[in-house]
């Protein structure tokens, strides 16, 4: 196992954020994986994921590369965390997209969509359906956990906030 922070040779102190980036990522992942098409739907997929969650502690140590046999490949997703927020607006730890760095919004996610070799129509399809799908199964997850209804509550800032739709 090799952890996105030591693929991306970056530093792990939050001041110095300047090489925490899925676009970056993707660009290694090109070079590390075995097959980079699967990897990098799938990492295009966890950073919507994360957007859509609020998951704010998005940062390259919760991210890694694993080698079971004699390929790299992306590990299993881990350490996902909604985070409530006062603000419609979000930012996750790692930058997204050229149109708004760090912002958590539609178009940011769509700007950077074909250095993970997907079209913007394709992008645009995954994110309908996972936003969808979050917007859907949320409750019921945090229910099925043992979350209780002031659970819900405490935690529904994180998702389905409108701040995801603006430019």
């Amino acid at each position: 196992m090799v952890s996105a922070l030591t693929v991306l040779r970056a530093d792990e102190n939050p001041l110095d954020r300047s090489k925490w980036s899925y676009i970056r990522l993707a660009d290694e992942l090109k070079r590390w994986v075995g097959h980079p098409d699967e990897d990098l739907r799938e990492l295009f997929s966890r950073m919507v994921f994360n957007a859509l969650i609020s998951n704010v502690d998005d940062h390259p140590r919760n991210h890694a590369l694993i080698a079971t046999g004699s390929e790299w490949s992306l590990s299993p997703a881990y350490d996902l965390t909604p985070m409530p927020q006062a603000s419609t607006e979000r930012d996750l730890a790692m930058e997204v997209g050229s149109a708004q760095n760090r912002r958590a919004n539609r178009n940011n996610l769509l700007s950077e969509c074909g250095r993970f070799r997907m079209s913007r129509e394709d992008a645009s399809r995954l994110i309908d359906k996972m936003k969808v799908t979050v917007s859907a199964r949320w409750r019921d997850v945090v229910k099925e956990c043992g979350g209780t209804e002031a659970d819900l509550k405490a935690i529904e800032r994180a998702f389905d906030y409108e701040g995801f739709e603006y430019d």
